[in-house]
């Protein structure tokens, strides 16, 4: 098993340049489908089965429609169905956005994939920079506990490592207690004992990502800066001539925000690379055909 792991391994990916999704499929509902709607015998709809590949968007949708569903539970049922464990199957897919910083790593993984039976194919999309960026944040928001105060930290990393992925992220905040912006910085960062000043630039678009990840219609968003309405991050962001440096202007707050958010996410498109690892489907399949056999 180890070795098969191994396979996956995307240590040679800069931090933030892979997303992985989870999703868990009902093959009792699948063949319910192909036996008994669509009326194949067992064999062949174990055939048709075990090619299939799902979209991008059954694999990645916020929310999972039939036979697709999401649970935490240790032994859960279909919501569908009611089936069992024993009829789920795991799909694992891993995002990894296309350009320099990941072309060569994509590519030698590519090459150590097992072709057999098709284990893991690799879909390509188009997508844009700012869909992409939203993609990150509801991934991100997802892994985070926004109870636990730590979270303005591991959020910090989290952006700084997908804005700048040749750095040592986990080195640089190991031991970290407090993050700062600094007026003598005009870029990047420093570290000094405890603390870590980020260019007044930087540390405004790290409190718009918290801002994001964090904001609710009556209370605002909370960041390093505290609990912050639209109106108040977009007064500090724009006395920090952030609105000078990117020549932003915007009369409506939001307005103002989405130029920001365009600002932090980028602009143009980008080539994603969906690897899906369909092993535990294949193997799961080829117990439930020996159950309808």
């Amino acid at each position: 098993m180890g070795a098969e792991r191994s396979e996956l391994d995307f240590s040679a990916f800069p931090p933030g340049t892979v997303t992985e999704y989870t999703t868990l499929v009902c093959l009792a509902c699948i063949f319910d489908i192909f036996t008994k709607q669509i009326g194949l015998a067992p064999r062949s709809a174990y055939s048709e089965i075990k090619r299939y590949t799902p979209s991008v968007a059954e694999l990645t949708s916020r929310k999972a429609v039939r036979p697709f569903f999401d649970s935490d539970e240790k032994h859960p049922h279909c919501p569908y169905c009611d089936a069992t464990r024993r009829w789920h199957a795991r799909l694992d897919t891993a995002t990894i956005e296309g350009g320099k910083p990941t072309d060569t790593a994509r590519r030698a993984l590519s090459k150590k994939l097992s072709k057999k039976n098709d284990l893991f194919p690799i879909l390509e999309v188009k997508s844009d920079r700012r869909s992409t960026f939203f993609d990150w944040l509801d991934t991100l928001r997802i892994s985070l506990d926004l109870t636990d105060p730590a979270w303005l930290i591991d959020s910090t990393k989290a952006f700084l490592a997908r804005r700048e992925p040749k750095a040592d992220w986990e080195e640089i905040f190991e031991g970290l207690r407090s993050v700062r912006p600094s007026a003598r910085l005009t870029e990047g960062w420093e570290r000094a004992g405890g603390r870590l000043f980020l260019a007044p630039l930087i540390y405004y678009e790290v409190l718009l990502v918290q801002y994001l990840l964090s904001r609710s219609h009556e209370h605002g968003g909370r960041t390093l800066e505290g609990r912050l309405t639209l109106m108040e991050l977009i007064r500090r962001i724009r006395r920090g001539g952030y609105f000078t440096q990117h020549q932003i202007t915007a009369a409506d707050q939001f307005e103002t925000l989405e130029k920001i958010i365009d600002q932090v996410a980028g602009s143009g498109q980008i080539k994603l690379y969906f690897i899906v690892d369909r092993r535990d489907f294949v193997e799961k399949a080829k117990s439930v055909y020996a159950s309808y056999a």
